[in-house]
């Protein structure tokens, strides 16, 4: 028999319409003349979901009885009885109950996929069993009823069911997802703008790892040799020259596709110049790319790319293609072809470029004078250098009866140089040999024997020696201070741009050093610093310790003397662990630390500036309380002193009752303004950063309780909705109590006479979330910011039971700050205001941890 096709809606969420899909779905395909009937589907409630059943077929569904209760289900057997061409199956990750032939609703599909039967589902991400941690961590609910992702992957379609998380809470608002009762809670807990955002882009990354298994599928059947790869860190080798932006934004396209780290790696190569604004723009772009950029010097670019690959642990490596000539791949060898061989267990792209863009790199450091010269250079210098010995040798046999010795001697020793310069000074030397002994064998009396007869030959052949075996070993030290003198031009440029930028302010001082250990190849680096003197500006020999202000690398130096040290100023030490600098390459780095000395000062002085941008920032709250109070102080105490008078007066008999409202006002009067200078302390001491908590185990419900208790009678009801499951959390209850009452002190000032003032609480992750919910006028997103600042009313009256001065909700984001947590302002469905206070929950085994908090959604 053969198997029936799966298709499934897959959504973000509930609530974008999935079941709606899948309906439309049925009635398309009962259009084209299919059989399609309705094994089950959930409408929720929803009025369009309920009309889009049109006259489909339904299958009765099975009732059970569970725990007392009816419930339905898929009847499995009677659809297979009917055995229809396509059946619509809701909710595909939904547990059975008890009684049924499966546990799972997918287990019925399966059966019915099993009989030929083509079925149609939904499911929702977050019922994937691949990503239930993760939505764990989203949502802070862990979703029991899962589905494996095997079944949907084998789905021969999954469409996904998008829509934006604005859309879809304004979806909810209208009462189109959940009933009225349930909406405030659902869009303060799971159907949170971030919730959906992240919901929403597991989804799409769900369905775009499934297509990719079908492109790959089909690639295969027609037998396409392509490869599809995920990485973490890709390795971009750019050179300096015109058109390397190209292989650049190349790079950032395959890091962002994914997501993946961009590294660029620049080494600036002995013997070549690169424009320092060709340069500097590279490394700009790679920056605004998103990617960190390096810098290396050497002469070998295969290993030292492969080298500073492995070292930052990257799985690509990404290069363009070699503007290389044959020959100079002959000679120097095929920088690509290296890097491939190198690359084990590394990808390698090369990415082809226009005419004339040169290859990507070259590589990492080895520093000092008499550096090795590689092995496979050695042999390719032998052979090359033997092969133009054998040509000269049977050119100069053919001509011997027309030339004198002393041309062979001239053309031994010019190819022997040559050979010494590419090969180093011991192969000159073995080469300067060899050529002596072709010289005694061909050329000399008697030819074609190694004796020699006349002194004058013995003299001229050791002569002809030990001048080449000289004159190789020159060469090959002039070649080598040739490099060393390029690589102190290359690494000077390099530090010359990393001081310029730091300079600048455009680099920290982590990538400070960290450029700095990446480009001499050291183990470590470390910016060490002391304390000074406060007065003389020296530093505190008898204080504490070096204190490391940047580091890079491991071990990392805790003191001078564990590397070598660079002086950058009377209280600041540059450390470098690793291979010892040569002298030349010190006088570079003091030079280097010299810029650095600076902009470290220049650090420094912005630290002061920051400072006193905090000295200015006392003196506006301090601006702004006299502003304030001038007005707020003076009604309450303008109340309270015409209350006093007017019982003080002897010409007016008052009744008790007038004398209890004067006595009533004076009350109300004083604990406004013993609110109001609460406040105004609570604002001096935050902003001083006087204030500290004493952390208890506490529950929200006491802390609600007492803040409703220090308050007067306010003009809205009150519905408080805290669930008993809320665990404790770790906070200081008297802190958050001032919290909570500014908190419905404010919505009560705001929300409309006769309103109801909401107050609810949820558990979402590690944090248990309060929330304040009014229908007042609200305050506008661009103003949010603004509202968490002191002294900012936004149009307040200054009338009301509430604090007028604009503190309470600053002393509401300062006391949650202290103690932890968060306060986050969001839009009330219909208009209004709701504050979300997060704090940290208490996390023990003994206490008893809400599961799904209110309004989530199964």
């Amino acid at each position: 028999m053969t198997r029936g096709e799966l298709r499934i809606y897959l959504g973000a969420a509930p609530g974008v319409g999935k079941t709606y899909a899948m309906l439309d779905e049925g009635l398309r395909r009962r259009e084209r003349g299919a059989d399609v009937v309705i094994g089950f589907v959930e409408t929720h409630g929803r009025p369009r979901t309920a009309e889009r059943l049109g006259d489909l077929e339904v299958v009765p569904r099975r009732r059970v009885a569970h725990r007392g209760d009816g419930l339905e289900e898929l009847d499995l057997d009677a659809v297979l009885a009917r055995r229809p061409q396509v059946v619509l199956v809701d909710e595909l990750a939904h547990t059975n109950a008890p009684g049924g032939a499966h546990a799972k609703r997918w287990q019925d599909v399966e059966a019915l996929l099993a009989a030929g039967i083509n079925v149609i589902s939904t499911v929702n991400v977050q019922h994937f069993e691949s990503v239930n941690d993760v939505v764990e961590r989203i949502t802070g609910v862990r979703e029991l009823e899962t589905v494996p992702d095997a079944v949907v992957r084998q789905a021969e379609q999954v469409e996904l069911v998008d829509m934006t998380p604005e859309a879809l809470r304004r979806r909810m608002a209208h009462g189109n997802v959940y009933p009225a009762e349930r909406i405030d809670a659902a869009l303060s807990n799971s159907f949170r703008p971030g919730n959906l955002a992240a919901l929403r882009e597991l989804a799409l990354l769900w369905v775009a790892d499934k297509v990719d298994e079908s492109l790959q599928e089909y690639l295969q059947q027609h037998g396409i040799d392509a490869r599809w790869e995920t990485r973490e860190r890709i390795v971009v080798a750019v050179s300096g020259a015109p058109g390397c932006d190209e292989l650049i934004r190349r790079a950032a396209r395959l890091a962002a596709r994914v997501r993946a780290d961009l590294v660029a790696l620049h080494v600036a190569a002995v013997g070549r110049r690169v424009p320092a604004e060709e340069l500097g723009a590279q490394r700009t772009l790679v920056r605004d790319l998103g990617g960190t950029y390096h810098e290396l010097v050497d002469d070998d670019p295969a290993a030292a790319i492969v080298a500073f690959a492995r070292g930052e642990r990257a799985t690509q490596i990404v290069l363009g293609a070699t503007a290389r000539t044959r020959w100079q791949r002959l000679i120097q060898g095929g920088i690509v072809e290296k890097v491939v061989r190198g690359a084990r267990h590394i990808d390698v792209h090369i990415i082809s470029g226009r005419p004339g863009v040169p290859r990507s790199v070259r590589h990492r450091a080895r520093r000092g004078r008499g550096r090795s010269i590689p092995l496979g250079r050695r042999l390719l210098a032998l052979g090359l250098g033997s092969a133009v010995l054998a040509a000269a040798t049977g050119l100069l046999t053919i001509a011997s009866d027309h030339i004198e010795v002393s041309t062979v001697y001239l053309t031994f020793l010019v190819i022997t140089v040559a050979v010494a310069v590419l090969g180093g000074a011991l192969v000159g030397v073995v080469f300067a040999v060899a050529a002596f002994l072709v010289e005694n064998f061909f050329f000399l009396e008697p030819r074609h024997t190694f004796w020699v007869t006349e002194a004058e030959h013995i003299v001229s052949l050791f002569g002809f020696l030990a001048f080449t075996a000289a004159a190789s070993t020159a060469a090959h030290r002039l070649a080598a201070r040739g490099r060393d003198a390029e690589q102190a031009r290359a690494v000077a440029e390099a530090l010359a741009r990393t001081a310029g930028s730091l300079a600048g302010g455009t680099e920290t001082l982590p990538a400070l050093v960290d450029n700095i250990r990446t480009t001499f190849s050291l183990d470590a680096v470390a910016l060490l610093t002391r304390p000074r003197n406060a007065h003389a500006g020296r530093r505190v020999d008898d204080g504490p310790g070096w204190r490391v202000a940047a580091s890079s690398g491991a071990p990392v130096p805790a003191s001078p003397e564990e590397g070598e040290a660079f002086t950058v100023d009377d209280a600041t030490q540059l450390v470098l662990v690793g291979e010892r600098i040569g002298a030349d390459l010190r006088r570079l780095i003091g030079a280097f630390v010299g810029q650095a000395a600076a902009a470290i000062q220049s650090g420094r002085l912005r630290q002061e500036a920051a400072r006193a941008e905090v000295v200015a920032q006392g003196d506006a709250l301090r601006v702004g309380l006299l502003r304030s109070v001038s007005h707020d102080l003076r009604t309450p105490l303008a109340a309270i002193k015409a209350s006093v008078s007017t019982l003080l007066q002897d010409d007016v008999a008052w009744s008790a009752a007038q004398q209890r409202e004067f006595l009533v006002a004076i009350d109300e009067e004083s604990d406004r303004l013993d609110r109001l200078v609460t406040n105004l302390l609570d604002a001096s001491r935050l902003q001083a950063g006087a204030v500290s908590a004493v952390t208890v185990p506490t529950a929200l419900d006491d802390v609600v309780a007492a803040a409703l208790a220090s308050l007067p009678a306010l003009p809205v009801a009150l519905d408080i909705d805290l669930p008993a499951t809320l665990p404790l959390v770790d906070t200081d209850p008297v802190l958050l109590e001032r919290v909570v009452a500014n908190l419905l002190a404010n919505a009560a000032r705001y929300a409309p006479a006769g309103s109801t003032v909401r107050v609810s609480g949820g558990v979402i992750g590690e944090r248990v979330e309060l929330l304040v919910i009014d229908r007042g006028r609200g305050i506008a997103p661009k103003d949010r910011s603004a509202a968490l600042r002191p002294f900012q009313r936004l149009g307040d009256s200054g009338g009301g039971t509430g604090i007028g001065v604009g503190l309470g909700l600053a002393v509401v984001h300062g006391l949650v700050e202290l103690l932890g947590g968060e306060v986050r302002l969001d839009d009330t469905p219909g208009g209004g205001l709701t504050v979300t206070v997060g704090i940290p929950k208490r996390i023990r085994t003994e206490d008893t941890v809400s599961t799904e908090p209110e309004g989530v959604a199964s």
